[in-house]
């Protein structure tokens, strides 16, 4: 019987495909309580920091767009794998790394690996399985074991920083991503390629528009604003921007295809991607260094505190389908938009003498109701590309939520740098996410319901 068909080859599938997405998971979120011990190791300055989480990010966001383009021309199955070897080199030298360059360095390396199989990971599920429903009940187990990685991922480095150091949150890769390649080879088939385009340039333009931003970010605040380096950076940044722009619009074969923003609720959605990601990667930073730094954790402590609030996310997760299916995919938007932002108004006043039990219930609260809605904006961006454009809408969703993220950490950085007392970050930063889910409430009530209306 072939291992597609049988229950426990059904299952070896997924937990295969599942398997390199659940280690980046874990990894994204487990780093930042162990942030706190690789600065004294390493003697790394807060900004040091910061490159350590947006190295990954930046990396990871600037190829997602190629990793899809590449799973197309090569086939998945080997950019799924290659992408893992590459995340596994990365973490080895995360792991090995004896300064703040090198382990930024090699963070780079692990974001270019997790951009490579993370959208191939998708494209396998879905030619694993032929039978429409077999395949949603098995995006939806998928689905579920990515949220509660990422929920996990804080206690997970937590356990392991306490018992074996902070390196070990990197070398804990090796032996899982070896098992992955491996399964991948046995249990996986291959699908035919399907050859397309590179845009080589456009890509490059877009890794360096990042790359100045990134830079102009987090560097802004210890060099100046006005010093020759940043506002290098910020010219190469709107330089490689405008050059991008003008290829998509006039270039025979653009990143995305244009059909696509022929609808606002594409481009709306998308936008509320870029600025959900931007508020729940920034508390993430925020919250990590809060807890070790300002109330005295060590990092299994602050993991264990951080496991409720995260764990929010994927129970919103989990209720967000019934939701949906009775009220649409509108109305979760908006009332998680407009939940997170009262709940990011009511955390400026968060202290370091603040009972835990409120930041517990606030942000619980927060993260639930992103948690329903973040499903929903995926649900428009699908509906909106339909199934010729589902491939490039998904990875374009992905890299602009990805962008959202590392701007969110840069910022937070730059707050943390100016701000010198926990009692003047916290306001401005709360204050500055309060505004964002705003923000994205507001595209979601004039744009999405702008093409509902166009549609009828």
């Amino acid at each position: 019987m072939p291992v597609h068909s049988s229950p426990c080859g059904r299952f070896l599938i997924l937990a295969t495909l599942a398997g390199g997405f659940v280690m980046a998971m874990i990894d994204v979120t487990a780093v930042n309580v162990a942030l706190s011990d690789i600065a004294r190791d390493l003697a790394i300055p807060l900004t040091g920091l910061v490159w350590v989480v947006d190295g990954y990010t930046l990396t990871f966001a600037a190829l997602l767009l190629a990793g899809g383009a590449l799973a197309d021309r090569y086939g998945p199955k080997a950019v799924y794998q290659g992408g893992l070897l590459v995340f596994m080199v990365g973490s080895v030298l995360c792991g090995a790394a004896p300064d703040g360059a090198f382990l930024t360095a090699a963070r780079l390396l692990q974001g270019a690996g997790a951009a490579l199989f993370m959208p191939s990971s998708l494209s396998l599920l879905t030619h694993s399985f032929d039978d429409a429903h077999e395949r949603t009940r098995m995006l939806g187990v998928w689905s579920a074991l990515v949220g509660v990685a990422g929920a996990s991922g804080p206690l997970i480095g937590g356990l392991l920083v306490h018992q074996f150091g902070w390196r070990s949150v990197f070398w804990v890769n090796v032996p899982l991503g070896v098992l992955a390649v491996v399964l991948a080879q046995l249990a996986l088939r291959a699908p035919a390629r399907q050859p397309r385009e590179l845009s080589l340039l456009s890509h490059a333009l877009g890794v360096a528009a990042l790359a100045g931003v990134s830079f102009v970010l987090i560097e802004a605040p210890v060099l100046g604003w006005l010093s020759v380096p940043v506002v290098a950076a910020g010219a190469l940044a709107v330089a490689s921007a405008s050059l991008l722009l003008r290829r998509e619009r006039r270039g025979s074969h653009p990143l995305l295809p244009r059909a696509l923003f022929q609808s606002s609720s594409f481009g709306a959605a998308n936008g509320v991607g870029f600025l959900i990601n931007f508020c729940v990667f920034g508390q993430l930073f925020l919250l990590s260094l809060f807890l070790q730094q300002a109330d005295g954790a060590d990092a299994l402590r602050a993991g264990l505190l951080l496991l409720p609030m995260m764990a929010a996310y994927t129970v919103g997760n989990f209720l967000a389908g019934a939701i949906a299916a009775r009220h649409g995919t509108r109305k979760p938007m908006l009332l998680g938009l407009l939940t997170a932002s009262v709940m990011a108004l009511l955390l400026m006043g968060l202290r370091p003498a603040t009972p835990y039990a409120w930041l517990a219930l606030v942000t619980g609260v927060m993260n639930l109701a992103i948690g329903i809605a973040i499903p929903a904006m995926t649900a428009t961006v699908m509906r909106v590309a339909g199934k010729q454009h589902a491939n490039s809408a998904a990875a374009a969703l992905n890299a602009n939520r990805q962008i959202g993220a590392l701007v969110g950490v840069a910022l937070v950085g730059s707050i943390l740098h100016l701000t010198p007392s926990w009692a003047g970050r916290m306001p401005l930063a709360y204050a500055i996410m309060a505004l964002a889910y705003g923000l994205a409430a507001c595209l979601v009530y004039r744009h999405v319901r702008l093409a509902r209306a166009q549609a009828a």
